[in-house]
């Protein structure tokens, strides 16, 4: 399996930049960059809407008074070019465009309209070249007023870069947005393209395309991104294989903290995950009042009888368990806590879920106690607030996750819509394959046993619950509709890699 991260990498706006003044301080003209990014949006569209014969209608391009205007007025030229019908609105007056978007302004031959949303005519097509990836503010004015109208029209719409209005670090609307069906973007990917609801914006993951425009890979190393979407491109390397010498204890022991009643059925989901992501062992631990029942009701788990934290540290005793899962089902109160302190100050690697985050509410310390770093906590966005009030993910999801994960020195796994895992020294991963039929009772259960069966096999905090995640999604994609929790299980080893 491919190791190249490139194509995962995704870029903040200030990223971004960086990578083109790189770029041009190497030698490479701006405007270079600029017509190449140009040419691309006019050969994506064309590849949308077909020979100009075919596409009846005209193309509207909506340039704006920066260089993402200069990429739409390059774009108008050559679709021209190529005997489409073009028009070409401008916010502003040319002769206020300066550097590389007045001098593609200047290459166009057209006639340039002022921006009227009450003009769109029979335009079929709608580019959207008014603001990129510079823009923080909400639109308002005369910008407003022709987003709304662009949104309302019937035309296929097509946005540069990023759709204006739109957030391109946290994935969030400044105000009106441009609402694109496809979005053009350059060299990598940007954060707010993988985050939701910006990938939905631009048009989803698979419509947006990544374009080169002549900016050279080597110049990453000097950024040192560290946000990444998350697919097999970003954790592929360290997936554990079983080689034909392995056995089970190869294979690593998971131990599954039982609770008792009502929610015995939790603990089973995670411990069956565990198994089917690969885990050579997986042991659950379950109270006398509860061990009959779990004992029954599970044939490929062990299940070991424990009635006080002594009991249980007890089985922890086993050289052989690796990894511990602490929550599905384990109740709330300082029993929980008590016995996460006692794991942690063992030193076994660790996923925290459930109940167990939220009996770590007031006691981060805890994991200050933790003996290596292989600890990994799975808030959703409930558990998440209780555990770090003061950050906000609603206003920057990635950048909550990447302080979560420095204060509480674990991986974060902030579940929903836009999974991201965090881990303590800076990289992020936000998955996007997550199908909405997941959002039932169970499936984080589920997750958190696959992440912890794989860290059982030796996979790194930060990539195992970024593997976990992403296979959780695809797992929930070959289900399909209609899917409970335990549907997954059987759903696992058709997505491993």
């Amino acid at each position: 399996m491919s190791s190249d991260k490139s194509s995962n990498i995704l870029l903040s706006p200030a990223e971004a930049r960086q990578a083109d003044a790189l770029t041009i301080a190497k030698g490479t003209a701006g405007f270079a960059l600029m017509e190449s990014a140009g040419e691309a949006v006019a050969e994506i569209t064309a590849e949308y809407i077909g020979t100009p014969l075919e596409t009846g209608g005209e193309i509207l391009i909506l340039c704006g008074p920066g260089n993402n205007g200069g990429d739409g007025f390059i774009a108008a030229r050559h679709l021209d070019d190529w005997g489409y019908p073009v028009r070409v609105m401008l916010a502003g007056e040319v002769a206020a465009l300066k550097g590389d978007a007045a001098e593609a302004a200047k290459r166009w031959p057209g006639p340039i309209e002022p921006l009227n949303p009450e003009a769109l005519g029979g335009s079929a097509v709608i580019i959207d070249g008014l603001f990129g990836t510079g823009l923080s503010r909400p639109l308002d004015g005369a910008f407003a007023d022709m987003i709304e109208a662009a949104n309302d029209h019937d035309a296929l719409k097509i946005a540069i870069d990023v759709p204006s209005g739109l957030d391109a670090e946290t994935g969030q609307p400044t105000g009106p947005c441009f609402v694109a069906d496809a979005t053009v973007t350059f060299f990598q990917r940007k954060l707010g393209h993988a985050v939701a609801p910006g990938r939905f914006l631009c048009g989803g993951l698979d419509h947006i395309h990544v374009a080169d425009i002549g900016i050279s890979a080597k110049v990453l190393a000097e950024i040192k991104p560290q946000s990444f979407l998350n697919d097999p491109g970003l954790w592929g390397h360290v997936f554990p294989f079983a080689g034909p010498e392995s056995h089970k204890y190869h294979r690593g022991h998971l131990l599954v903290l039982g609770g008792r009643e009502p929610t015995l059925g939790a603990s089973r989901l995670a411990s069956l995950a565990g198994l089917r992501v690969g885990a050579g062992l997986v042991t659950l631990a379950a109270p006398s009042e509860t061990y009959p029942i779990q004992a029954t009701a599970l044939t490929d788990v062990m299940v070991r009888r424990f009635d006080s934290a002594f009991g249980f540290l007890g089985i922890l005793a086993d050289p052989r368990i690796n990894s511990v899962l602490l929550g599905p089902g384990a109740g709330v109160g300082e029993r929980t806590s008590e016995l996460l302190q006692d794991v942690a100050a063992r030193g076994r690697k660790m996923v925290i879920d459930a109940d167990a985050l939220t009996s770590l509410v007031g006691r981060l310390d805890i994991l200050n106690a933790a003996r290596n770093t292989d600890v990994v906590l799975t808030p959703h966005e409930g558990e998440f607030a209780r555990l770090f009030p003061t950050l906000k993910p609603k206003d920057d999801r990635v950048q909550a996750v990447r302080e979560a994960a420095a204060a509480a020195g674990a991986v974060v796994v902030l579940k929903g819509v836009s999974t991201v895992v965090g881990a303590p020294d800076g990289r992020v991963s936000v998955a996007a394959n997550a199908p909405a039929w997941l959002s039932v009772a169970g499936t984080g259960d589920v997750l958190a046993g696959m992440i912890a069966g794989l860290m059982a096999q030796g996979m790194p905090a930060f990539e195992a619950a970024s593997a976990g995640v992403w296979l959780h999604g695809e797992a929930a994609m070959e289900a399909g509709r209609g899917l409970v929790a335990s549907d997954l299980l059987q759903f696992i080893p058709a997505v491993l890699p």
